[in-house]
């Protein structure tokens, strides 16, 4: 740093620049940005790539500005495409097409294409006004980067090293309680979670719930630094993925949105309707079975829709559970027979409870101390067996590598109501002599 200092503040040497364009960098970075593009601005183009390509992308992004769109498009025609596109991710629009239009047509499709991100990816979330800050910075320097930013929502500054890979993070509360000598490096621990530009929203959910990180830095191919998906970012990509979630339990398609239009809503639902049509055949079979049983007592046609809306409302209630344990992360398919058993547990003390009032009510209607048995025993049955269902489907879907959301509430309906019935007018059938 000594020997940058010595040199004019404005005319660095051509030769220190090609040998110490990661110092250089630096050393600008401490400059206002637009003393910077003067600086650079004095010197060919293709002698200062290098050092473009090392700022943070926040503050070549400023710099560029500055030093105009012409000689922006020089420097970014021998810039790296992913690296330029980081740049002129963060400038204003308007300057960003004037930059684009002085591009051979080669390379303005090139930086087009690696500033385009598909919109549910990593790229596409991140916020590219991110600082760089290295180990070797003191914590006063961080600071006072760091206010001269006027950035809000950065939980945490990332390291990286000379060529903009990263290294590590240190927390903003960290930053703010050490000794101002001290160095970042001193300060720094492991990055706990990134991820690279191209993953998906859902993996992205996915590490952000299991690390709990606040900010997950976002890298390239050679693990430099390109940008961070902010917390409050990352909560909102949470919340569209469980609602998400929600739509395809209901046999509904992720794309669907409140606004689609008719036709589109009809294409992506009609496929689980005419699935949950056919499931809902296959419960009525139970039914049709048992019609002798149901023309000798009138009641248990009155009583059935009880049996299985009950039925229903439990193994909705299970598969909730589950579902949110597989999607935080908070159950595996390994933990099966504990799910099992919980259920199996709740179900029994939840069927005796429910029974119990069942059979109050069945008594002041009917009078009928068999009728009331009858319920009583297969309230209790279905909702054990409802329970252990809503565990054991989306789970079971897990481990064959289907999306338990996408149909789990289907195939719960087909079993809860089948369950619901057969247990009923089994048992109706079972006792006939008491009704």
């Amino acid at each position: 740093m000594s020997v940058v200092l010595e040199l004019p503040e404005r005319r660095l040497h051509e030769r220190y620049f090609a040998q110490y364009p990661a110092e250089a960098a630096r050393c600008l970075e401490n400059m206002p940005p637009e003393e910077a593009a003067a600086v650079l601005g004095a010197q060919p183009a293709r002698g200062t790539v290098g050092i473009w390509e090392r700022l943070s992308p926040a503050f070549a992004a400023r710099a560029m500005e500055h030093a105009g769109s012409r000689l922006g498009a020089s420097v970014v025609e021998q810039m790296d495409p992913m690296r330029a596109a980081t740049v002129l991710a963060g400038v204003a629009g308007e300057f960003r097409e004037e930059v684009m239009k002085h591009l051979p047509a080669h390379v303005a499709t090139e930086v087009a294409r690696a500033m385009t991100y598909p919109p549910d990816s990593a790229g596409a979330l991140m916020d590219t006004q991110v600082a760089y800050y290295t180990g070797s910075m003191t914590v006063q320097d961080a600071l006072q980067r760091l206010r001269g930013q006027r950035r809000r929502g950065f939980r945490a500054i990332f390291i990286v090293d000379d060529e903009n890979r990263l290294q590590g993070v240190v927390d903003i509360q960290d930053l703010a309680l050490a000794d101002d000598s001290m160095l970042l490096k001193d300060l720094m621990r492991l990055v706990p979670a990134f991820v690279e530009s191209m993953t998906t929203r859902e993996e992205v959910v996915e590490k952000f719930e299991r690390s709990r990180v606040t900010d997950l830095p976002v890298i390239d191919f050679e693990r430099r630094l390109l940008g961070v998906i902010l917390h409050h970012t990352l909560v909102e990509v949470a919340k569209a993925e469980t609602s998400a979630d929600i739509q395809t339990m209901m046999g509904a398609s992720k794309e669907e949105r409140a606004l689609s239009t008719g036709l589109f809503a009809v294409r992506k639902r009609q496929g689980w309707l005419q699935i949950n049509l056919l499931t809902a055949f296959l419960a009525a079979s139970v039914v049709a079975i048992f019609e002798d049983t149901i023309a000798q007592s009138t009641a248990l046609a009155v009583l059935l829709p009880v049996v299985a809306g009950q039925c229903g409302n439990t193994g909705m209630q299970s598969l909730a559970v589950t579902m949110r344990g597989l999607a935080l992360r908070e159950i595996y398919v390994r933990h099966w027979p504990r799910m099992v058993f919980k259920e199996t547990s709740a179900g029994f003390w939840n069927g005796l409870a429910v029974a119990a009032t069942t059979c109050a009510g069945v008594w002041v209607w009917s009078g009928s101390a068999g009728l009331c048995l009858i319920i009583g025993l297969s309230m209790v049955i279905s909702m054990i067996i409802a329970g252990v269902s809503g565990a054991v489907i989306p789970i079971l879907l897990t481990a064959l590598d289907q999306d338990p959301a996408q149909s789990s509430a289907i195939f719960l309906t087909t079993v809860t109501d089948a369950v619901g019935f057969f247990s009923f007018l089994g048992i109706a059938a079972l006792l006939s002599g008491m009704l």
